[in-house]
């Protein structure tokens, strides 16, 4: 670092008092991060780009494995959601859902007044499913579509890859999803991005809780959500509530993005869940509106 002590000590108020008028300046040339153009997050809270907060209530849907069922989403919309969680392939693992089908996906919810939150359903379990890709993979594909969501961020929510570790190597989460984020970001997506947690979305090594906040900082646009799916590991209301009442408490958003009334691992407290994510205003999207496999 430079020495200061050639410079004459009258100067140094004169110069104190310079840096003192340049510094507001020079916070408004830059910005921390880019300005959202629809959806955002602010303190915490997922935003409208009117400013008002918007709190998810719905569904989700398994379009990839019934491309023909879109009239779903009015009966969806007429049970009172205001969102659907929309299963799509990046074709690793079902059939993929091209730019033209996405189009069309993102179309029909927006007549039907309900946001679209799209995920790819490939990644699930990854590390130890066989055939899951990784999250990287997922950033592609998003990519690869990018035409049928640009301009679409007052509407979509990209949700970039569905339980993205199943139990195994999920330690490479935080690495992986910050990683994605930037890709995306690089990628000129300006949507609010949302991350599942590993641990087949249920985060019970806490790897999400405990990294979220360094995974938010990784977004230059600092508009990131993350989404914990509640089956089997939250069988009570006192692990519901430590769990979301964490995340409030850092002013770190978070949804519940996928939860039931029951599963194969176990009872989820879905009461609990309702209740504190009512009580915490946060989001919720139950799975699902059809497409269940054995025991879930």
């Amino acid at each position: 670092m430079r020495s200061t002590r050639h410079i004459p000590l009258r100067l140094v108020p004169v110069l104190g008092l310079v840096a003192a008028l340049l510094l507001p300046l020079l916070g408004l040339s830059a910005p921390a991060h880019a300005a959202p153009t629809g959806f955002r997050i602010e303190s915490g809270r997922l935003q409208e780009a009117s400013g008002n907060d918007f709190v998810m209530r719905g569904v989700n849907h398994a379009h990839t494995w019934y491309p023909d069922r879109t009239s779903s989403l009015a009966h969806i919309k007429a049970k009172g959601a205001n969102t659907v969680r929309v299963v799509l392939s990046s074709g690793d693992r079902w059939t993929r859902n091209d730019t033209a089908d996405v189009a069309n996906v993102v179309s029909q919810c927006k007549q039907n007044r309900l946001i679209c939150v799209l995920e790819v359903h490939d990644t699930t379990g990854y590390g130890e499913q066989s055939g899951a890709v990784t999250l990287s993979r997922a950033a592609d594909y998003w990519i690869s579509v990018q035409s049928a969501l640009t301009g679409q961020e007052d509407y979509v929510i990209v949700n970039i890859g569905n339980e993205p570790y199943g139990n195994t190597n999920y330690a490479n989460w935080t690495a992986d999803t910050k990683a994605a984020i930037q890709k995306l970001r690089g990628a000129g997506f300006d949507h609010t991005i949302m991350v599942d947690a590993p641990n087949w979305g249920q985060d019970w090594a806490l790897t999400m809780r405990d990294n979220a906040a360094s995974v938010f900082a990784a977004d230059p646009d600092a508009n990131t959500i993350f989404s914990t799916h509640m089956y089997g590991v939250f069988d009570t209301a006192a692990e519901v509530g430590d769990y979301l009442n964490r995340f409030a408490a850092a002013k770190l958003p978070i949804v519940v993005g996928e939860f039931g009334h029951d599963h194969s691992d176990g009872n989820p407290d879905e009461d609990a869940i309702l209740a504190t994510a009512r009580q915490l205003g946060l989001g919720y999207l139950g799975w699902s509106w059809s497409g269940n496999g054995g025991g879930v």
